[in-house]
């Protein structure tokens, strides 16, 4: 977003005096040292200091030096550091002393945010790898400009005392470095040093801590020759291995039953991620990002690669997932190696992440063949972030380490927006307050169904209350009445006696698109499709393939998916054939087997309990209907024999058949009815192409274009239509199915084509992990006095 600029000159042409009001994500970064190092340069004379609201430069000089100040804090703040508004004043009192001084906080507790973990500095690393440094591998190495935040964070104010680094008492060296305005480590929280700081250990698998004079170099070794061994890192623990050794990686997924989902890298530098993926300047840029996402990038052809990695690492995907070192531990660790280590999250099949030593010598026994430990507390765990470019932009698939808790700007028109927490849903859970015009999103939780997640995500809660002294006037949920965080926010108003807000699901996946891209409050209405697994209707059915006319204070349903049952419920999104049977049925399937019997994927079709299935629709038992295009995806995939037995983890089968698909330009037909007064796209039209195709032994791979291509064709037309009917000319995607990155950027220039502007996420994920922010747009919306404007639900006159 912008920076507001605000500027009141002083009248005077030579001399000046100015209080200069910095606000934005300014404590904690270095932030007072810049301007002390600007201010000695520019010859001003002043001070600078913390408050409530910032930072706050009292500063004295020639007017142009102190423009120069402030421009030069515009162009090049701090690494950390981020400015949303500079407010300038005059001041006609001169300074009370001589130079430029760095004074103590004042006003109490800090309302400017909380800086999320960065990933080692570039002089931070130059450092441990110099022998004549005092910190020379010392995996603990940290300075203002990068290091643990808020994995480390107890409480606010932000202090040394109030992280786990005060367990830690700092050395004379490290406390002249500590108290020295000159020092790049000046109030640095979780400074170290071999001396004063955290210490690494190895174990064995039974829990025994080794004498070993380098832990690291036999950590090495231990991985080169096959062992599995669980890291210690940032926010939680990795299990890690040699991902070029195939016998080694199928034994981690065998020891953590996790048996297809894609296993993420990380790669000593550049030079070695080029050698398997093709890598563009916008992913590079996100790769060396602060955050340290893992990023994922398209496989090079596995023939051209230096050395062969296992086939196991991402099984059924035309895509890696890698990441680089983010902290000194990872550098000192990937130092030697030339090719990638499998760095994946540190817990066996559906818990979460450990967290402490004792939690992984208890949980990661069986999984792990040795520890590689250290003394210093994760108080917040955090998982890796995951990110992706599409179209040139990079969006954000799971939003957690590096960018949690880091605020997002409220649009223009929710200035007055009150304080309120929105909870989420139950999977890919997040919560997010508002405060202070400011949304702050939780970092990824997991998923609510698993008790240790669920504890979590209380704890966490907690915990950002205190950090951001945040005192509700309203709680809001998801509308789904069995969602376990609409329980929770249910079961919070009743004892604390605030109101409660419900908000339908798809309403909230626009809302939360809107808001990534700041959309003023009373802009108007936009066209949003929101397409993804599935979601609590407001009718009380299960949507998941949507076009909606969308405020922030309203929505209105324009259009859907054409429903088909879920045969079994929850069965039929965990076995993608039963979703391939209920969309061939409406076609008949008499007619099916009599024309395409003797296709491999009918034939089995046909060796299902069909039977039983017909029976159930006949009694309408655990056959509700729904609008998923999720399960649209599942129904494809399993005609193409892709996980048509059943998915080992969410999205499976829409992933592996994207990975599937080849450059052929065919798009298959979809037709458009009108169903309950709403129009529906209907894909019957496709089964008949998809039939075709396969008796005439099209290849699967241009099967699964043709569908992509057909849909995303289909998805524009429609919005065209609704478009032009309602007087729209703003669409905007949210919803998990738009993580897919092919049909996303095929939508989005198809909508471009037909002339509409297009809003798609970047900063919160498309899926139920931007959920909050939506919600919480919603509540502060109805929340504030109405404009007089565009907020009508029928179309203008044409």
């Amino acid at each position: 977003m912008e920076t507001d600029i605000i500027l009141s000159m002083p009248s005077s042409p030579h001399y000046a005096g100015e209080l200069i009001r910095v606000r934005g994500l300014v404590q904690g970064v270095g932030f007072r040292p810049a301007v002390w190092h600007l201010a000695g340069e520019l010859h001003l004379q002043g001070e600078v200091l913390n408050d409530a609201a910032g930072v706050l430069i009292k500063v004295w000089g020639e007017q142009d030096r102190i423009d120069a100040l402030c421009q030069r804090l515009l162009a090049n703040p701090p690494p950390l550091a981020r400015i949303d508004a500079i407010e300038r004043q005059p001041d006609s009192q001169p300074p009370a002393q001589e130079g430029f001084h760095i004074r103590a906080s004042q006003g109490g507790a800090v309302l400017t945010g909380v800086v999320a973990d960065a990933a080692t500095c570039p002089a931070c690393v130059r450092e441990i790898f110099d022998p004549a440094e005092r910190r020379y591998r010392y995996p603990f190495a940290n300075c203002t400009h990068c290091g643990p935040r808020l994995s480390i964070l107890r409480s606010i104010p932000y202090d040394r005392s109030t992280t786990s680094m005060a367990d830690f008492v700092l050395c004379p060296a490290c406390q002249a470095e500590y108290e020295t305005p000159a020092d790049r480590r000046f109030h640095a929280q979780p400074i170290a040093c071999p001396v004063c700081g955290p210490q690494l250990w190895l174990e064995d698998s039974q829990g025994q801590r080794l004498t070993v004079s380098d832990p690291i170099e036999r950590a090495n070794a231990w991985l080169a020759a096959g062992k599995i061994l669980a890291i210690k890192g940032i926010g939680g623990f990795h299990l890690v291995c040699d991902a070029s050794q195939p016998t080694v990686v199928d034994e981690l997924r065998r020891r953590k039953q996790r048996a297809a989902k894609p296993f993420a890298l990380m790669a000593r530098d550049m030079a070695v991620i080029r050698a398997y993926c093709t890598v563009n300047d916008t992913e590079e840029k996100l790769l060396h990002d602060p955050a340290a996402p893992i990023v994922l990038l398209r496989a090079a052809q596995a023939r051209q690669w230096p050395k062969q990695l296992a086939n196991g690492i991402a099984p059924g995907q035309n895509t890696l997932g890698f990441m680089l070192p983010y902290s000194p531990l990872h550098h000192l660790l990937l130092a030697d190696w030339d090719t990638p280590l499998l760095m994946t999250s540190g817990n066996s099949s559906s818990q979460p992440q450990c967290s402490t030593n004792a939690q992984a010598r208890t949980q990661l026994a069986g999984l792990a063949d040795g520890f590689l430990l250290h003394d210093r507390a994760i108080i917040n765990q955090l998982d890796d972030s995951v990110a992706q470019v599409v179209a040139g932009v990079p969006r954000l698939l799971r939003r957690a380490r590096g960018y949690a808790p880091m605020p997002l700007r409220l649009p223009p028109g929710f200035e007055a927006a009150p304080e309120l927490v929105a909870l989420g849903g139950d999977w890919k859970a997040a919560f997010c307050l508002l405060s202070h015009g400011q949304a702050i999103m939780s970092q990824h939780l997991g998923d609510l169904e698993e008790v240790r997640t669920l504890e979590a995500y209380r704890r966490t809660l907690a915990l950002y209350a205190d950090i951001f002294r945040h005192q509700p006037k309203l709680r809001v949920v998801d509308q789904h009445p069995a969602y376990l965080s609409s329980q929770l926010g249910r079961d919070f108003c009743a004892e604390d006696d605030l109101e409660l807000v419900e908000v339908q699901h798809h309403h909230a996946h626009i809302a939360a698109c809107l808001a990534d891209n700041a959309w003023p409050r009373e802009a108007g209405a936009v066209l949003g499709v929101a397409l993804d697994g599935l979601g609590y209707g407001a009718d009380g059915t299960l949507w998941g393939g949507e076009w909606l006319r969308v405020e922030y204070h309203h929505c209105q349903r324009l259009a859907r998916l054409k429903p088909v049952p879920l045969l079994g419920g929850a069965q039929a999104i965990r076995q993608p054939w039963r979703m391939a049977y209920a969309h061939l049925r409406a076609l008949g399937w008499p007619r099916i087997v009599s024309e395409f019997g003797q296709l491999d994927s009918i034939a089995y079709l046909q060796r299902q309990p069909l039977h039983t299935l017909e029976a159930m629709c006949a009694r309408g038992l655990n056959v509700p209907l729904s609008s998923s295009c999720g399960r649209l995806f599942d129904a494809v995939a399993a005609l193409l024999g892709i996980c048509r037995d059943g998915i080992s983890y969410e999205g499976q089968a829409a992933i592996e058949l994207a990975a599937l698909a080849d450059d052929d330009p065919g798009a298959y037909p979809f037709a458009v009815a009108t169903g309950n007064d709403l129009l529906e796209l209907d894909p019957t039209p496709l089964w008949q192409a998809i039939l075709l195709d396969l008796r005439a032994a099209v290849p699967a791979a241009t099967i699964a274009a043709r569908f992509h291509n057909g849909l995303a064709t289909a998805v524009a037309e429609l919005c065209g239509q609704l478009a032009h009917a309602q007087c729209l000319t703003t669409v905007a995607l949210s919803g998990g199915v738009f993580q897919n990155a092919r049909l996303l950027s095929a939508v989005e220039t198809a909508l471009q084509t037909r002339g509409l502007r297009v809003l798609s996420h970047h900063q919160v994920p498309a899926n139920d992990g931007g959920l909050a922010l939506g919600q919480a747009l919603i509540a502060a919306a109805r929340s504030l006095p109405q404009a007089t404007s565009d907020t009508n639900d029928s179309p203008c006159d044409n």
